[in-house]
């Protein structure tokens, strides 16, 4: 199965991008073709609202997004991964969201699987409550088929991810895909 993981931390060695190591290994370990798009280091801009692209594309916007719209289509699994930002997804997974709209109905129809890696420092029990919800949401609207999620609390630091159960769960997450 070719799996695309679509990372979006600015740090490239923070604790997100640790816990989609560990699923990359495993999905690897699997026999998966895995291929990363990191959209914090990338050229993207947020959707304009335009309706240039009628939801059926092209976007009028000429940056990287057009390269992750081919990726996506042509995987098998998009694996989003993000850190937690005040509850929801970071602003540059958020960005690359917001830019299906020029792609919807190929997207929606495509049937993809997906799952979520999220690391949040709150380790408190409703912390990731709303993520999971807006995951959740896009599944259904995009027809997404969830094959799992890693919704890692008490991940502040590098350190302290490393420390807990969700490194482990990522790779077993990976190597059962």
């Amino acid at each position: 199965m070719k799996i695309l993981v679509i990372e979006s931390s600015p740090h490239k060695k923070g604790s997100s991008n640790l816990l989609a190591e560990n699923f990359i290994r495993g999905a690897e370990e699997a026999g998966h073709e895995v291929s990363i798009f990191d959209t914090a280091h990338c050229n993207l801009h947020p959707c304009m609202g335009c309706d240039y692209c009628g939801m059926s594309g092209p976007c009028c916007q000429k940056d990287d997004m057009a390269k992750l719209q081919e990726m996506i289509l042509r995987t098998d699994m998009a694996v989003f991964v993000t850190p937690l930002y005040y509850f929801g997804f970071s602003a540059q997974l958020k960005t690359v969201i917001d830019r299906f709209y020029s792609f919807n109905g190929k997207l929606a129809a495509k049937g993809l699987k997906t799952g979520l890696i999220v690391a949040a420092w709150d380790d408190n029990s409703w912390t990731m409550k709303d993520v999971r919800a807006h995951y959740e949401t896009l599944c259904q609207y995009l027809n997404f088929k969830d094959q799992g999620q890693i919704l890692g609390t008490g991940c502040g630091t590098v350190s302290m991810t490393a420390r807990t159960k969700f490194p482990q769960l990522a790779y077993e997450f990976g190597k059962s895909i």
